[in-house]
């Protein structure tokens, strides 16, 4: 490889980066065609139900740079950030359509963590006489890949808890007043991060405390992310703002029919999931999640929720918005964990600091996808 390869693969890894709000449950995958030093074709992943270009509903990246590269394949190299796929899904397998267009050499980043690939795409690829590479860039289409590589591999989706808090730790006033701790380029920001989630996940105190809908509202989205309240009791309104658009899903841990179908009136799917203590099984749900084809999960939530996914070994990331302001020791904290040990204390890894607005942006990372990924 050199730094002719390492800057096309760049280029592929930001066709990639236009797929990220739209391709699930796919990966969002970004190729670029290169034809004597020259971009011949570029495309990114499309949503399963089209909507970004007409015609091409759940095309692949492959394909969409195919179609723009014509003739100008035969010869050419593909990068791309995840592996060909080599079986029919919805679409038909990306290694053979490389083929028949005359590609010579294909460069992905990552091999494919689905099982239904797992390597046999490149392998088809170097069987019929390209020549085959991976590994280029391989951290950075770790980052990227890192929802959907979670969901092959662990069978759930990659977990980000976003918090919005004052100077000394406190997400909420004693009375539960939150709205705003945070400033409005914060607040800005955390819709970018909602339309990469494929579900927000909140429990119902916050539901009763904030009436939140947990939507991307400042910009046009292909796809709203799942609405999902952890609810053990079922005591989330009917009349709440979640319900303004379609796509909620209630979690409880105990049945109730009357509350059930008032729920299901007003929208809701509702979904038992208890744990042996009654509670809401925070695991299962976010297998659940993953069996629904959900690659990124953020939640918005409590101290509650939060310290119960937290306890459970279920968070990934936290993106945590800092505020100037201090707000007293009576006020809510971020998580609610009983630790009677500091050796007991969960340890982040500073990925990130930056300044959005007048607030502090940390990203947290508490998993390393590199440590779930073999590839």
């Amino acid at each position: 490889m050199n730094a002719i390869d390492h800057q096309f693969m760049q280029l592929a890894l930001r066709q990639a980066a236009l797929g990220q709000n739209s391709a699930a449950p796919n990966p969002s995958v970004g190729c670029v065609l290169v034809k004597n030093g020259h971009v011949v074709g570029a495309g990114f992943s499309q949503p399963a139900g089209g909507g970004v270009v007409k015609g091409a509903p759940g095309a692949h990246a492959e394909v969409m740079a195919l179609s723009v590269a014509g003739d100008l394949a035969r010869g050419a190299t593909a990068y791309v950030t995840l592996e060909p796929c080599s079986h029919h899904g919805r679409t038909p397998p990306c290694a053979d359509a490389l083929l028949k267009a005359g590609v010579v050499r294909v460069v992905a980043a990552l091999t494919d963590p689905n099982p239904l690939v797992a390597g046999q795409g490149l392998a088809r690829l170097a069987a019929a006489g390209l020549e085959v590479s991976s590994g280029l860039l391989h951290a950075v289409a770790l980052e990227h890949h890192k929802g959907f590589i979670s969901r092959m591999v662990r069978a759930r989706p990659w977990l980000t808890v976003k918090m919005g808090a004052s100077l000394d730790g406190r997400t909420a006033l004693a009375n539960g007043q939150s709205q705003w701790i945070t400033g409005p380029a914060a607040r800005s920001d955390v819709q970018k991060l909602r339309a990469r989630s494929c579900a927000m996940l909140t429990g119902v105190g916050t539901v009763l405390a904030d009436d939140p809908q947990l939507t991307v509202r400042e910009f046009a989205v292909e796809r709203q992310p799942l609405r999902v309240v952890v609810d053990s009791l079922l005591r989330t309104p009917p009349g709440a703002k979640l319900f303004n658009q379609a796509g909620v899903l209630i979690v409880g841990a105990q049945e109730n029919a009357a509350k059930r179908q008032a729920l299901e009136s007003a929208g809701a799917e509702v979904l038992i999931l208890a744990d042996a203590h009654g509670r809401v099984d925070l695991a299962a749900l976010l297998n659940e999640l993953g069996r629904r084809g959900c690659n990124q999960v953020t939640a918005e939530a409590g101290g509650v929720l939060v310290g119960a996914l937290f306890e459970a070994a279920l968070v990934d990331e936290m993106l945590l918005y800092q505020a100037p302001v201090i707000i007293g020791d009576m006020a809510k904290g971020m998580a609610m964990l009983d630790l009677n040990d500091l050796n007991h204390k969960l340890q982040a890894k500073v990925v990130e600091r930056r300044l959005v607005g007048d607030d502090l942006r940390l990203t947290l990372r508490f998993t390393d996808a590199g440590e779930f990924y073999v590839g």
